[in-house]
């Protein structure tokens, strides 16, 4: 999934063991500028990485992944959490998105059918 807005806030690098880190992106998201959203994106380990070249005020392409989960409280009380976890974000500038990350580009696939009049060898 991805979305295109405007970086609102970049948080902190949160060591939250000593084998696991996170941080906060939001993203100001205005479908009806009437109305802007905040949408919070958790980027995670490594990926934390991938929001430092970023400011409040960026115009940005998120790429990320919806995650959900139940939790069930001592009274037996069931909830549900959601996430949406980065996997790269993309800078625009003047409407072109400048990738942030390497992307590998694909050339467009070659005719590989015979020329007219030209025999298929091939036995099957």
């Amino acid at each position: 999934m991805e979305i295109k807005g405007k970086v609102h806030e970049v948080g902190a690098t949160q060591q939250v063991s000593e084998t696991f880190k996170k941080r906060d992106l939001i993203v100001e998201f205005a479908e009806n500028p009437t109305y802007p959203e905040y949408i919070r994106f958790e980027a995670l380990q490594d990926k934390t990485a991938l929001l430092d070249s970023f400011k409040a005020g960026d115009e940005v392409e998120v790429f990320f992944n919806l995650r959900g989960r139940p939790w069930t409280d001592k009274t037996g009380k069931t909830s549900y959490f959601n996430s949406l976890v980065i996997w790269r974000i993309n800078a625009i500038a003047g409407g072109a998105p400048a990738a942030a990350t390497n992307t590998p580009a694909y050339a467009a696939p070659a005719d590989v059918s015979n020329t007219a009049g030209e025999d298929d060898d091939l036995p099957f």
